[in-house]
């Protein structure tokens, strides 16, 4: 189930965001300090909102106009974190093209994280694109994928 984010849910995500897992596939590497995630909560809670997993709060999604992008609770899934990342994704894309109103959902994912690129073209996404971007410094290919209504 995805709900919208509230302020308590704010020092829970970070953990999340910080896992070493997470950071590997993400745009920014870094260890998000708390004032970093604080002053982006800030900026952002109202275009998150939090997945549930049987009623316990279990990742995130991201939404930026017809953007999106999320990061799960990889240490508290453990062997459920694939089919939460399946549900997960249904739900994004139902939100997305329902209650959001939108006609296409697009997102970055970096072209070594085969996982996402697979569950995404599962969901209907298609690559539109790859492109150059410098991440922490290194230059890292990253593919934009897209889904329409």
């Amino acid at each position: 189930m995805l709900r919208p984010a509230r302020d308590s849910d704010r020092d829970l995500v970070l953990p999340w965001r910080n896992h070493p897992g997470v950071r590997a596939v993400s745009l920014t590497t870094h260890e998000i300090q708390p004032a970093e995630h604080a002053a982006w909560w800030a900026r952002r809670s109202d275009d998150v909102l939090i997945y549930e997993e049987d009623g316990v709060p279990a990742g995130v999604v991201i939404f930026n106009g017809n953007t999106w992008s999320f990061y799960l609770d990889v240490e508290g899934l453990g062997r459920r974190l694939l089919p939460a990342w399946m549900r997960l994704e249904k739900e994004a894309v139902e939100h997305a093209f329902g209650p959001r109103g939108l006609d296409t959902l697009g997102g970055e994912t970096l072209a070594d994280n085969t996982q996402v690129l697979a569950l995404h073209r599962r969901f209907g996404f298609r690559e539109t694109r790859r492109y150059e971007r410098l991440v922490d410094g290194v230059p890292k290919t990253v593919v934009w994928t897209e889904r329409s209504k």
